[in-house]
C-alpha cells in the first residue's frame, strides 16, 4: 500500500477537495474560516496550502458566516454545502446557534471548530471549558444536540472513518443536517501515513428511497376515497427536485396544494393549482380549503405550528392525514398514514396508481378573491403622503410590481416572514425563508449565501431594523467579495412583530419598540452611514414610489445596495385575510381585564385543537 505523509490538517482538506456530487462539482465548495488558537496554525496553514483547489473565505463573525454557509446550501438544494472552522472557544460556540437551524431545516453544513489538547499536557488551555467530572468535555459538546453527527478527533488516522461518516450524514436525505468535527489543535498538526487511495475523488450520489408497495396502495386508496384532498407542499419538495411533477400531479389530479415557508415557490404563484401558504400566516383561499379538508396530504414537510394553525387548522370531522416524507421520523407525526420515501419518487407512484381520478372540490374563486385581495393590501398608497409611514405589505407590493422572473425574497424573523409567505408571489424558486429556527440575524449573510448558490438571479433580503442590528457584518465581508444582493431594510423602530403578539396576548406595550423602554433618549440609528461604512452602496427611500425605483437602480452593481425606508410598527399583514390562531400560551391569571378577555379567548381556541402525538 503506497501512503502519503500529511498532517492530519492536510489529510482532511485535500480529502474535501475530492468529493464531488453527481454533477461533478465539489460538495463542499469552499471552508470560511475565522483563524484564532485552536485552528490557525494546524487548519490554517492546511487551508493556505490548498487554497487554488479549495478556496478559504474570511467572515466577520463565526454565527453569521456559518448562516451563508447555510444559506447556500438551501438554495443549492442541498446538492452543495461549505465547511466551517473556527478557534476553541467563543469562536466555536458562537455556530452553536447556526447549528440548531441547520438542525431544524434538515440542511447540510460541515462545522469545524477547533478543540482542546488531546494529549492535555498545557490543559487548561485559554478559553478552556473544564468538568470537574468529566475530563472529556469540552465547550464543543454544546453541538452535540444540534448535529446529526458529532465526532471529536483525538488521533490522526480518526479522520479515516470520520470524514466519510461526515460526508454521508450530510448527502443522505434522511439524516441530512449539520456535521460537527471537533478537532482537537494538537492532532491538526500531527503527522501519519495515510494511504494514497483515500484521496481519490468520490462522487456522493443523493439517493431516491422508493415507496414501501403496502404503504403506496393504502395512500392511494384514501385520496381515491376522498372527496376534498389537499396537499400541503413542503421544503422536501424543493429538495428532492420535485417541482414539476408536483405541478403535473396536482392538474392531473385536481387537487390544490397550499404552501409551507420552506415549500413555497415549488410552484409559482400564478400557477393555477397554487392557493397559497397555509396556517397562521396563510392564506384566505389556502386556509378555507384546509378547513374543509377531508384528507390532507402533507408532502416533504414537517407539519410546523404556524402551517397547522398549531393544530386547529384541519378541522373536518373524521380527517385523515397523510405524511410523505423520506424522513420516517416526520411521516409518523400525529399520527399521520405514512409514506416514506423522496418526494419526487412518490408523486410519480401515487399518479401511476391513480390513474384517471380527478378531485374537482374546490372553488377557483377563491384563489382569485385573494390574490385581488392581495393586490389591492399592497397597492401603493394614495393621496397625500406627508407624515404617512407605509406598512410591510406596502413595501412587499413595490418590490413586487419591480420584480422579475429572476428575482428571489429573502428572510428569516420578525414581520416580514409571515408578511412574504401570505403576500409574496413568487416565479418558481423565487423564495428563500429560514423559518424552522426563525433565527433573527440570519438575513444579511443569507443573502450572501443565496447569492453564492444562484448568482444568476436578483436577490432581495428583506430585514427588519431589529434583526439587522443584531448581525450586519458580513456586509463588510460581501463587499470585500463583490458579492452583489439589495438589502431593504424596514425601520418600525424596535421589534414590531413582537410588541403586535404582546398586544395580542393580553399584555402591555412593554420592551419592544424603542418607546417603550424605559429609557430618556430614543435611539437615532442612522442605518444609511452604518451601511455605507462598510462599503455598501446605502440610500434611504421616502416613500414608496422612492423605494420601487431604488430597487431597479440597484441592478448591476458589484457590491451589495441597503435601501432603508421607515414604516409603521403598528399594522401587520393580517388585514388580507389570512390570519390564522397561533398558539402563544397566555397567563391563566390576569390583572387587568384586557388580559382576562386574552385568556378567555385563548381558552375557546385551545378546545379547536386536535388530539395530537
Amino acid at each position: 500500500m503506497n501512503t502519503i505523509r500529511l498532517t492530519a490538517a492536510q489529510a482532511m482538506v485535500r480529502w474535501l477537495s475530492q468529493q464531488l456530487n453527481e454533477d461533478g462539482e465539489r460538495f463542499i465548495d469552499g471552508v470560511w474560516a475565522i483563524f484564532g488558537h485552536g485552528n490557525v496554525a494546524g487548519l490554517g496553514e492546511a487551508l493556505h496550502g490548498i487554497k487554488d483547489k479549495l478556496p478559504t473565505w474570511r467572515g466577520q463573525n463565526e454565527q453569521t458566516m456559518a448562516h451563508a454557509a447555510i444559506a447556500y446550501a438551501k438554495a443549492a438544494k442541498r446538492r452543495r454545502a461549505h465547511a466551517v472552522t473556527s478557534s476553541i472557544g467563543p469562536g466555536a460556540t458562537n455556530m452553536v446557534t447556526a447549528a440548531a437551524l441547520a438542525h431544524v431545516n434538515r440542511l447540510p453544513v460541515l462545522l469545524i471548530p477547533g478543540d482542546i489538547f488531546a494529549n492535555r499536557r498545557p490543559d487548561p488551555v485559554l478559553q478552556q471549558v473544564e468538568d470537574f467530572e468529566d475530563g472529556t468535555v469540552s465547550a464543543n459538546d454544546c453541538f452535540r444536540p444540534v448535529s446529526r453527527y458529532f465526532d471529536r478527533i483525538m488521533r490522526p488516522e480518526q479522520l479515516l472513518t470520520a470524514l466519510p461518516r461526515a460526508l454521508r450524514v450530510m448527502t443522505d436525505p434522511a439524516t441530512c443536517g449539520p456535521v460537527t468535527l471537533a478537532f482537537c489543535q494538537d492532532v491538526q498538526a500531527e503527522a501519519y501515513d495515510w494511504p494514497e487511495e483515500f484521496f481519490e475523488e468520490r462522487v456522493w450520489e443523493i439517493r431516491r428511497p422508493e415507496p414501501d408497495e403496502r404503504e403506496l396502495y393504502r395512500v392511494i386508496e384514501l385520496i381515491r376515497s376522498a372527496q376534498c384532498p389537499v396537499l400541503v407542499c413542503g421544503g422536501g419538495v424543493i429538495y428532492s427536485q420535485a417541482e414539476q411533477v408536483l405541478s403535473e400531479f396536482a392538474t392531473r389530479h385536481g387537487i390544490p396544494v397550499v404552501e409551507t415557508q420552506a415549500g413555497k415557490s415549488a410552484l409559482a404563484q400564478a400557477h393555477p393549482m397554487n392557493f397559497g401558504a397555509a396556517g397562521v400566516d396563510g392564506s384566505a383561499a389556502a386556509n378555507a380549503l384546509c378547513e374543509q379538508a377531508d384528507l390532507i396530504i402533507g408532502i416533504g414537510t414537517r407539519f410546523q405550528d404556524f402551517t397547522t394553525g398549531s393544530w386547529s387548522l384541519f378541522r373536518k370531522p373524521g380527517r385523515k392525514l397523510v405524511s410523505i416524507n423520506v424522513q420516517a421520523y416526520d411521516a409518523g407525526k400525529h399520527d399521520a398514514v405514512s409514506l416514506v420515501a423522496d418526494a419526487r419518487a412518490a408523486l410519480e407512484k401515487l399518479s401511476a396508481g391513480l390513474v384517471d381520478y380527478k378531485s374537482f372540490a374546490y372553488e377557483p374563486n377563491v384563489r382569485e378573491d385573494w390574490l385581488t385581495l392581495v393586490d389591492a393590501h399592497c397597492a401603493a398608497p394614495t393621496g397625500a403622503t406627508d407624515g404617512y409611514l407605509p406598512t410591510d405589505a406596502q413595501v412587499i407590493g413595490a418590490v413586487q410590481r419591480v420584480s422579475t422572473d429572476q428575482t428571489v425574497a429573502m428572510c428569516a424573523a420578525g414581520t416580514m416572514p409571515g408578511a412574504l409567505k401570505l403576500l409574496w408571489q413568487p416565479a418558481q424558486g423565487g423564495y428563500h425563508m429560514e423559518y424552522g429556527y426563525s433565527c433573527m440575524g440570519y438575513e444579511v449573510a443569507g443573502a450572501m449565501g443565496v447569492k453564492l448558490a444562484m448568482p444568476e438571479r436578483e436577490i432581495i433580503c428583506f430585514v427588519g431594523d431589529g434583526s439587522y442590528m443584531m448581525a450586519n457584518a458580513e456586509l463588510a465581508t460581501a463587499v470585500m467579495r463583490r458579492i452583489p444582493f439589495t438589502v431593504v431594510l424596514t425601520d418600525n423602530r424596535g421589534y414590531g412583530c413582537i410588541n403586535r403578539l404582546q398586544i395580542s396576548c393580553g399584555g402591555e406595550e412593554f420592551n419592544n419598540l424603542y418607546k417603550d423602554c424605559e429609557i430618556e433618549a430614543q435611539p437615532e440609528i442612522d442605518f444609511v452611514v452604518h451601511a455605507a461604512s462598510m462599503g455598501a452602496y446605502a440610500e434611504k427611500a421616502k416613500d414608496i414610489a422612492d423605494l420601487e425605483a431604488r430597487i431597479v437602480a440597484a441592478r448591476g452593481r458589484d457590491r451589495p445596495s441597503v435601501i432603508v425606508i421607515d414604516t409603521d410598527p403598528n399594522r401587520g399583514p393580517g388585514e388580507a385575510g389570512g390570519s390564522y390562531w397561533w398558539d402563544v400560551a397566555v397567563p391563566d391569571v390576569g390583572v387587568t381585564e384586557k388580559s382576562r378577555n386574552a385568556r378567555a379567548r385563548y381558552a375557546e381556541r385551545k378546545r379547536s385543537q386536535t388530539l395530537v402525538n
